[in-house]
């Protein structure tokens, strides 16, 4: 039986030729403040990206969607303050499940500076705070998809 890994591997040469890019992009836990997250889904998709978005979910739902929709990059947002707790529930799950070495995870939303290195201790390959722009944001993603195929 294949991997989950391997599964998802078998896609990167799709990707590769096609040269698009699949993200899944959700709110952590409760946090209804989404205008933040759409406008980067928006920003995502004009940079040629196919976006999933899922809403509100929490770690296991994200990523059972994750491995149904057989995406790139888990990007997830956080404002309500469970970005550290939610968010290493995610990547440890992500970890089980074989999934860290073949997709990327990024976080983005408002919560502390300092906490933005946790959570790439935590796993997280880029975090991105208030006054990101489209193109660290795009170019950042590229980088790290890029880097995962060539594994």
């Amino acid at each position: 039986m294949e991997t989950t890994c391997a599964l998802v591997e078998r896609r990167r040469v799709e990707v590769d030729m096609a040269g698009k890019i699949k993200v899944l992009l959700s709110k952590l836990g409760l946090d209804v403040h989404n205008r933040g997250l759409i406008t980067v889904a928006k920003e995502l998709m004009d940079a040629g990206m196919e976006i999933i978005y899922i809403g509100n979910s929490l770690p296991k739902e994200i990523l059972r969607t994750a491995i149904q929709e057989d995406v790139d990059v888990v990007g997830v947002s956080s404002l309500g303050g469970a970005h550290l707790t939610l968010g290493s529930e995610l990547i440890e799950e992500a970890k089980k499940e074989g999934l860290k070495e073949c997709m990327a995870f990024i976080m983005g939303g408002v919560f502390p500076p300092s906490d933005a290195e946790k959570l790439r201790e935590i796993g997280f390959d880029a975090t991105f705070m208030p006054g990101a722009t489209r193109e660290e944001i795009v170019s950042s993603i590229q980088k790290i998809v890029a880097g995962k195929l060539r594994r």
